[in-house]
């Protein structure tokens, strides 16, 4: 039980939420596979366009076009549209909203790996 006490103690210090069940309160938006990649390119690269991003991760055109949505809603990336010439060009970049849930996302899950190590 001590244990248990310290492991919320050490969740709620890293900011990660609902020490009690933490698998059951990873970040869904972030943990999504493609999502994850993503936000994750996104966090090493200033800026990435669609094109950049769908061969990076391997994707479709819709695939990407969805996921990204749902980050962009989220205010975890954000989106600029611009023309090349008369070719339209996409650009993402990471927000700091996005760039603190990444991190909460990536403490969280350090949180869950150290206590199934620990075990």
């Amino acid at each position: 039980m001590a244990r248990q006490s310290t492991l919320r103690k050490e969740h709620r210090e890293r900011g990660v939420v609902g020490a009690r069940a933490p698998a059951q309160d990873l970040d869904r938006l972030i943990h999504e596979r493609l999502r994850l990649g993503l936000v994750s390119a996104l966090a090493v690269n200033n800026s990435l366009t669609f094109n950049e991003l769908k061969r990076l991760l391997d994707t479709t055109d819709g695939n990407l076009s969805v996921h990204a949505r749902k980050l962009e809603d989220a205010g975890y990336i954000g989106c600029a549209k611009s023309f090349d010439g008369r070719v339209p060009k996409t650009k993402y970049r990471l927000t700091a909203s996005g760039r603190r849930a990444l991190e909460r996302y990536l403490a969280h899950m350090e949180a869950l790996i150290q206590a199934t190590r620990e075990r």
